[in-house]
């Protein structure tokens, strides 16, 4: 644990999930074609209404009206990364809350590249697994494999707290622990279940709840936390049902669905 982690109470995960539920967020995905349908059923299942608008000629249009964007850097191409441009300059304009997912970069020139564009951009959270986030903060030798990490989210915590304070935004790294900082706060999020690996998407999906969080929550930090809490709970509860990766895949939306908001308040403080 870092020696500034703090506190968030449960009833805050608790209450941020029902205004999720309550409210249902317009929240744009621009994701990569593997996971495209799953990022959608996730973002259905806790409560929000996904919207897969990239093409340049109304992504920024779509960004202004949204509540919030989701930019997973996944399958990049040079259509992709031009609807980028139009909806991170709608999202901007509009003050529109948005995630960047920096899939894979440090290995690649073109997406790191790219990804650090984004970063002048001020995205209000980066997601990412260590590796990324370690490129993205400018630690040699750490490229990940493709969208596997070669370092643990722990080893990540000190560049996380940097890249969030140099860049003025929220990092949350993504690992067998989660952590979520400011560059002052540090958040630790606990649970979860190694079959969330053994499934495409995960990660990405939970770029998308976090975008779909910050849109009924103004403190991205407790945003994050709330989002990642609500992942590692089905999770957990998912594994129980599950005979394998197809059936928890199954088994995962089955319970964002179901995930009770006074369950969470109940049994879960994160620290």
């Amino acid at each position: 644990m870092a020696d500034a982690a703090t506190v968030l109470p449960g009833s805050l995960v608790a209450a941020d999930l029902a205004a999720v539920r309550l409210q249902n967020p317009l929240t744009q995905c621009i994701t990569n074609t593997v996971v495209t349908g799953f990022t959608a059923n996730t973002l259905l299942a806790v409560g929000a209404s996904p919207a897969m608008v990239e093409a340049v000629e109304e992504a920024g249009e779509f960004a202004a009206v949204a509540d919030a964007l989701l930019v997973n850097l996944g399958t990049l191409s040079a259509a992709q990364v031009a609807g980028i441009r139009a909806a991170v300059d709608g999202a901007t304009t509009a003050g529109t809350p948005w995630v960047l997912d920096p899939v894979a970069v440090g290995g690649l020139r073109f997406r790191t590249g790219f990804a650090v564009e984004l970063l002048d951009r001020r995205p209000t959270v980066v997601r990412g697994n260590a590796s990324e986030i370690m490129s993205l903060a400018g630690a040699g030798g750490v490229a990940g494999r493709g969208v596997d990490s070669r370092a643990d989210s722990g080893e990540a915590l000190d560049a996380a707290r940097s890249l969030a304070a140099a860049r003025r935004c929220v990092v949350a790294v993504s690992g067998v622990v989660d952590y979520v900082t400011d560059g002052d706060r540090v958040i630790a999020v606990t649970g979860g279940h190694p079959l969330m690996t053994r499934v495409t998407g995960v990660g990405c999906a939970l770029g998308a709840l976090l975008a779909a969080f910050l849109a009924v929550d103004p403190d991205p930090v407790s945003a994050s936390v709330a989002a990642s809490t609500v992942l590692a709970a089905a999770g957990e509860a998912a594994a129980e049902r599950a005979a394998g990766p197809g059936s928890f895949a199954t088994a995962l939306l089955d319970q964002l669905h179901l995930v009770d908001p006074d369950d969470l308040a109940a049994r879960r403080g994160v620290s």
